[in-house]
């Protein structure tokens, strides 16, 4: 049977449109990290190296010699997680210029480290992209975090954010930090800004 995370895993990727708790577990991605505007050609090509080893992966099961342990999944949404390289300078709208960034997608659980060069290879004889260079396997626990689904553009995010903020302050809740994630579950390429879907998620103590 298909493993497919928008119904198995709803808790982390289909959450209301109100703030909710949520435990995240260990996960293990595939990531690469990067810098300034996410509307420039460099963070385009990060993603792509994302995706295209991310579905190299998925049709593995076509190699001569399939992953032990391989199964029928949907490839996991893209995520992001978001920081200021210089928050002391922070003042009214956030300098798109001034962000860091780690792009990820999470993978299933036959990934291995000897699949991940094996991979990256592959795609790399298929696509001419340096960037592929530059991914990393990543494990994160997220732990106790507070998480909304956001509707609309990135550029009112802030509206949901203050809604989480809000939360926090009625549940007795402290950010950890002002980093944050949006997990995208839509394709900003083919969805319109009002029905683009993004979760956002920061952790709390």
């Amino acid at each position: 049977m298909k493993r497919e995370w928008r119904k198995e895993e709803k808790e982390f990727y289909l959450p209301k449109g109100k703030p909710q708790i949520v435990q995240v577990p260990s996960f293990i991605f595939v990531s690469i990290s990067g810098a300034g505007n996410p509307n420039g050609e460099e963070f385009g090509r990060n993603v792509e190296a994302l995706y295209a080893f991310s579905y190299g992966l998925r049709m593995s099961h076509k190699m001569p010699d399939p992953p032990e342990g391989y199964y029928e999944y949907t490839v996991y949404p893209l995520e992001g997680v978001w920081n200021l390289a210089h928050p002391e300078k922070k003042k009214g709208a956030v300098d798109k210029d001034d962000l860091i960034y780690r792009l990820m997608i999470r993978q299933p659980d036959f990934f291995t480290e000897e699949l991940f060069t094996l991979i990256r290879e592959r795609a790399a004889k298929k696509k001419d992209l340096a960037e592929l260079n530059r991914l990393e396997i990543w494990r994160e626990e997220e732990g106790r975090c507070v998480q909304i689904l956001h509707k609309g553009s990135f550029d009112s995010e802030p509206e949901s954010f203050a809604k989480m903020q809000e939360f926090c302050q009625e549940q007795f809740l402290v950010r950890h930090s002002m980093q944050h994630r949006e997990i995208y579950l839509s394709d900003s390429r083919k969805v319109s800004e009002d029905k683009l879907k993004t979760v956002l998620r920061f952790k709390i103590d």
